[in-house]
């Protein structure tokens, strides 16, 4: 027993600090290279997007952003039908994907049986594999057909001439092309990354914390409500913003039915445009001016992603506190 007790170290006696070795210099200096990587890609993508757009901004000035026309004929270009365009419809599937993706997560991980819990999270996950170059097809070959027969048609002839609503949801020409249509579109197409992301944090919460309110007599929605939505709510928030970056710059799906007209419609089923989509159908054919015009845009939609990554750190931040 002595001798057990002389081997063992005491707690006053100092720790022996490892040499640092070759390897650990090695791992430290390339974990290092590939942070300033990072930094220096986005520097790169930033200072290439600025120094391609500056004719443009020199061009128009703050006209740039506030202008409606394009007319690729005298060179003159505004950005702001498409920067309304991308805003809309990243709100629009914003507003439907959300609360179907916390139904969704929240389904599987509170009332779904266990033999129906798997093909539907399995599902979900074969959704985010779907290119989003065959949701734009099935939405343009579907989808617009079904919503111009049995949406548009019968909704423009009960609004029409109704104040606001008659504006915002009539339909000058029921094609099934528009802002609303490339909205539901991209809210199928973030609704996968949101729940599965959402799903993943609901079923890492202890067990315990469900248990605890459920033995005090609280409901299901009480149990969602108070228990897990705050315990998720940075990763719910995360996950979120994760869709918005994508539905912001979506291209091929939104191109094939947002219906590319470069005009500003009160009416959110009439055609219209998004930064990406503009890009899409005019960069391979642009020259000179245009193409510097395109690439501002270009420039415009990085700068809104940032946004709204700041944002996204602004409300992680404040759910922390909390």
């Amino acid at each position: 027993m002595t001798a057990v007790t002389q081997m063992m170290p005491t707690a006053a006696a100092p720790l022996r600090k490892t040499p640092k070795g070759t390897f650990d210099i090695v791992f430290r200096n390339a974990s290092f290279l590939a942070a300033l990587f990072v930094l220096v890609l986005l520097a790169g993508i930033m200072l290439s997007m600025v120094i391609g757009g500056w004719p443009a901004f020199r061009e128009f000035g703050f006209g740039f952003i506030t202008s409606s026309v394009w007319d690729t004929q005298n060179d003159q270009y505004g950005a702001w039908p498409a920067i309304v365009g991308t805003l809309s419809t990243a709100l629009i599937a914003l507003v439907i994907g959300v609360p179907l993706s916390l139904g969704i997560a929240v389904y599987l991980t509170q009332l779904a049986p266990p033999w129906f819990k798997q093909p539907v999270a399995t599902a979900i996950e074969l959704l985010a594999a779907v290119p989003s170059i065959i949701y734009g097809m099935w939405g343009l070959f579907v989808f617009v057909p079904l919503f111009a027969a049995y949406v548009q048609v019968p909704l423009s002839n009960i609004v029409e001439g109704l104040p606001l609503v008659g504006t915002v949801l009539y339909s000058r020409s029921p094609s099934g092309l528009g802002i609303f249509t490339a909205g539901i579109i991209l809210a199928f197409m973030i609704i996968p990354f949101i729940a599965s992301i959402t799903r993943d944090m609901l079923e890492q919460i202890p067990s315990v914390l469900r248990e605890s309110a459920y033995g005090i007599g609280a409901t299901t929605w009480e149990v969602v409500r108070h228990v897990l939505v705050p315990q998720a709510g940075v990763s719910i928030i995360g996950a979120v913003m994760l869709g918005l970056g994508r539905a912001l710059g979506e291209t091929m799906a939104v191109t094939f039915v947002v219906g590319n007209a470069n005009r500003l419609s009160a009416s959110i089923l009439d055609p219209g445009s998004t930064i990406a989509s503009r890009i899409a159908n005019e960069f391979n054919e642009a020259l000179g001016l245009q193409l510097n015009a395109l690439i501002a845009l270009g420039c415009i939609l990085f700068f809104v992603t940032f946004v709204v990554l700041v944002i996204a750190r602004i409300l992680v931040s404040r759910v922390k506190t909390y």
